[in-house]
């Protein structure tokens, strides 16, 4: 299963892998876009509308989920991990990619509050950390992971602000930000303009280790 699969990048790359893909989404219009793209090469996925923090199926059902730069997005990821949890197969596997949040409560509040001013559905990046410690409530345990940085050109704001105005909120809390949060960023500025920046990102491969 695909969570929150949106324009279904990962359900395609899964799909030839395996005999059945549950794609879901709570967005009925995006969902049946992709649908519209993917059905005429792939027989094999099945397109299901879903809330990742209320999942319609049974315990136990999956062999692999995924779930890719959307968890920042939801409103309580702590339901979300249950739910991956309890539809899970012991001994299956699940793979989170997303953008993460620093430890140090500073960098969080300038990461998760960039993200905040350029796009209205974003809810938190999580810490590594943070992850972690879901997963360990729930019986899912890290075997594999990465920590990478990824940049971000600055006309990539336009692509969630709706207007100048909330461009230029962007432009002005960045740079207000300190020198130290600047550099850990790698926030980089030519005349007076901000060309881009860097956040974290992390991928990890859990494993279901025992029934919830």
């Amino acid at each position: 299963m695909d969570i929150a699969t949106g324009g279904g990048h990962v359900t395609k790359t899964i799909a030839p892998h395996v005999s059945a893909v549950f794609a879901t989404d709570l967005t009925e219009k995006m969902l049946a876009n992709t649908a519209r793209h993917l059905k005429k090469d792939y027989r094999s996925i099945w397109h299901v509308i879903a809330d990742a923090e209320a999942l319609p199926f049974l315990e136990d059902t999956f062999d692999l989920i995924t779930c890719c730069i959307t968890p920042h997005h939801f409103t309580i990821p702590k339901e979300f991990i249950i739910e991956v949890a309890r539809v899970l197969k012991p001994g299956g596997k699940f793979l989170l990619i997303d953008n993460v949040a620093p430890g140090e409560g500073s960098l969080d509040e300038f990461m998760n509050t960039v993200e905040r001013l350029r796009d209205d559905s974003h809810v938190r990046c999580l810490s590594v950390n943070e992850w972690q410690k879901l997963f360990d409530l729930y019986g899912l345990q890290v075997i594999q992971s990465l920590n990478r940085k990824k940049t971000f050109q600055f006309p990539w704001v336009a692509r969630t602000t709706i207007s100048q105005e909330q461009i230029d909120r962007v432009k002005q809390y960045m740079f207000a930000a300190s020198v130290d949060t600047q550099k850990y960023f790698s926030v980089v500025i030519n005349n007076n303009r901000i060309q881009s920046h860097e956040i974290d990102e992390w991928m990890v491969l859990c494993e279901k280790s025992n029934k919830l």
